[in-house]
């Protein structure tokens, strides 16, 4: 009796902790009442975690509740071999109204047709069967025109926000921690209650999963993998914002980019949509946190190669789809733009970007005027000068422009364009005194970014607004130097300079200050910025020269900004054009007027190397730093493999090889004499 009686309060448990799921409630109710309209077969289909047992145990209770034999098969036991189903599945033959429901159908797929065509026409009279499985079911069963009578097919969706938080209400999660559950979980049932059976480490700390949390959450949610490609090819599905086959092939290389993409669309827990494969909210969100968890290492390096190929996505676009692409790259950051969501990714249809217009100009001038005669001002002059370099905004279905911007390319200060334009001016003094133009270089400054209320505050038409300047950085050639213009300083000022947009300078335009941002693209390039703003926990790159200048040559740098530039130097040792821009070349270890630079600062890197020789610690250091990068085996785990420890054993040789290196380096005395320039890495 005490059996019993847990089974069914266990049975009660399970269906009070069931929430959302009225379509899919619905559609069992009627089956199990009998009604003439129900179909006889269900098929629940959805990614593992999704919440497809769960309905089958409501199934069970209701039917059970109801007097109706229950027969519960669970595909995982049955292999493929249709006498292990049969058996299993008997007793729903033999009475008469019995359910027959089989879970975990995807582990004995190859027995579907079976099960339509013979088995299924075995069942007892008023027999009903539901079928729970990753996979969808065979279009025959709707192309039968007997069985389309009588089956369903049923996908199962994540829970919505309000049910997320109704599971995690259940499940007694605090309200003020369930935003990070939810955000992690993508609507996974099964996310969230795992999420919500962890608390955070410290009261009030903002939540993360565990370790244990991902590695059940992979099992569960993805299974087992046939090879390390298809592995690395999903750690790629999780970083990028859509996936197509030359994102992967970018990715991965050599491999066999075109059967690991059909594997992809075929995964339950993928879809594939006209523009590419897209993963369930929860698959993503947990393979990306198990990589950073496993291997920090490896999940920048899938960033980085992300980010250049979203690079050259943007580069090779049409000019239609360009903007596109400027937004499937910014989703690697989505979670950097802090509480304003400045870096956003998503895409607004409903608002057009096109060029200026002559019918534009009247409107543009009365949207200039609200931020006051100074700045109108400079917008007429300057659409007059260059009205190819601004582009309007308008609502669809409207020809009123909505807001807009201008980025101006200017080769020479021409007098008129002071006199016009303060700010303009004051560009042109920064260029001057500290990034001089060379022949056929020019600068690019985003001037204007106007909307309605007179101010700069996050919207769809401001994310448009920076997505236009991101694309046309990319997409242009032969830019020496960029600014940016922004009166609201406080909100938009740490986001560039985590960008590596420092504030320069700021002008009084009537009354109304205009904060000045810049970078010069000669001491970091295109290609550099976007790999260095894929990585996590990275300091900015100096990116103005005035910075370098007010230190002088052979002076120390800030500790942050010299440890950053001694571990990209190390990333990019095998990469001679990137290893050229790198900033350590102003620094104590080269010393001024030498005829190579480059070869000066690989001299001091080498030297430091053999000079933290000096203990036990100092050789593994050594050896970790050379297997790493100097001698650079292909991946962290061939380092480790190379150097014969574990790999968790490596990568604690690792990190503090790279403190003492950076310290052995910061108490380096001045480079006076140049290091032969024949000299060669390992020498």
């Amino acid at each position: 009796m005490e059996a019993a009686g847990l089974a069914g309060r266990l049975a009660a448990a399970r269906a009070e902790a069931l929430v959302g799921r009225e379509p899919e409630r619905a559609l069992l109710d009627r089956m199990l009442s009998g009604a003439a309209d129900a179909p006889l077969v269900a098929y629940l289909h959805g990614p593992g975690g999704i919440g497809k047992s769960s309905l089958l145990r409501y199934a069970a209770r209701h039917a059970d509740l109801a007097g109706r034999r229950v027969v519960h098969v669970d595909g995982r036991f049955l292999d493929a071999d249709p006498r292990r189903l049969e058996e299993a599945a008997a007793p729903a033959c033999a009475e008469s109204g019995a359910v027959l429901l089989i879970d975990t159908f995807e582990q004995c797929q190859p027995l579907e047709a079976w099960l339509r065509e013979t088995f299924l026409l075995r069942l007892a009279d008023h027999a009903v069967v539901i079928v729970a499985g990753r996979v969808a079911p065979d279009p025959e069963w709707s192309l039968d025109p007997g069985w389309a009578q009588l089956f369903t097919a049923l996908a199962v969706r994540p829970l919505d926000a309000a049910q997320s938080h109704a599971l995690l209400a259940a499940r007694g999660v605090p309200a003020e921690q369930r935003g990070a559950y939810v955000a992690f979980a993508g609507g996974s049932p099964l996310a969230l209650s795992l999420a919500a059976s962890v608390s955070a480490a410290t009261p009030g700390a903002p939540w993360e999963p565990t370790g244990d949390v991902l590695t059940t959450l992979v099992e569960r949610l993805v299974g087992d993998l046939p090879s390390a490609v298809h592995r690395r090819a999903l750690e790629v599905v999780a970083q990028a914002y859509v996936t197509r086959e030359p994102l992967l092939r970018a990715v991965l290389g050599a491999e066999d980019t075109d059967t690991v993409f059909s594997w992809l669309r075929q995964l339950p827990y993928i879809k594939a949509t006209p523009e590419g494969l897209h993963p369930h909210d929860a698959v993503r969100s947990t393979l990306a946190a198990d990589l950073r968890w496993r291997d920090p290492e490896r999940y920048d390096d899938v960033r980085v190669r992300i980010s250049l190929a979203g690079l050259q996505a943007v580069r090779s676009a049409a000019e239609d789809d360009a903007l596109t692409r400027v937004a499937e790259w910014m989703f690697l950051f989505r979670n950097q733009g802090g509480p304003d969501d400045l870096y956003n990714y998503r895409t607004h249809p409903h608002i057009e970007d096109t060029p200026l217009r002559p019918g534009d100009v009247p409107g543009v001038l009365r949207m200039a005027e609200e931020e006051g005669p100074a700045s109108a001002a400079a917008v007429a002059h300057w659409v007059r000068r260059q009205p190819e370099a601004f582009r309007v905004h308008r609502y669809a279905g409207s020809h009123a422009p909505a807001s807009f911007m201008a980025i101006l390319r200017l080769d020479a200060p021409l007098p008129e364009d002071r006199s016009a334009d303060l700010v303009i001016a004051a560009v042109w003094d920064l260029v001057e005194a500290a990034a001089p133009l060379g022949p056929g270089e020019h600068l690019g400054i985003r001037r204007f970014a106007v909307q309605p209320g007179g101010n700069q505050r996050p919207s769809p038409l401001m994310e448009l607004i920076s997505r236009r300047a991101i694309g046309e950085e990319m997409r242009t050639r032969g830019r020496a130097v960029t600014f940016t213009v922004f009166e609201d300083a406080d909100r938009w000022g740490r986001y560039l300079a985590e960008a590596g947009m420092p504030q320069l300078v700021a002008v009084d335009v009537g009354g109304r200050p205009q904060h000045i941002f810049g970078r010069d693209w000669r001491r970091q390039t295109m290609e550099q910025w976007v790999q260095h703003r894929a990585r996590t926990a990275v300091t900015p790159v100096t990116t103005w020269p005035a910075a370098a200048a007010a230190s002088g040559p052979g002076d120390r740098p800030p500790h942050a900004a010299f440890a950053e530039g001694v571990l990209e130097a190390l990333r990019t040792w095998h990469t001679p054009r990137e290893f050229a821009t790198s900033v350590l070349l102003h620094s104590h270890l080269v010393p001024p007027g030498s005829p190579d630079p480059a070869a000066d600062l690989r001299g001091a890197i080498i030297t430091a190397l053999d000079a933290i020789q000096t203990d036990p610690a100092g050789v593994k250091a050594h050896e970790a730093l050379t297997a790493t990068y100097i001698t650079a085996s292909r991946t962290h785990r061939a380092a480790a493999r190379r150097l014969g420890v574990p790999y968790g054993t490596y990568r604690r040789h690792l990190a503090l090889a790279k403190e003492r290196l950076i310290e052995q380096l910061l108490r380096q005395p001045a480079t006076t004499t140049p290091t032969p320039s024949h000299m060669s890495p390992e020498e």
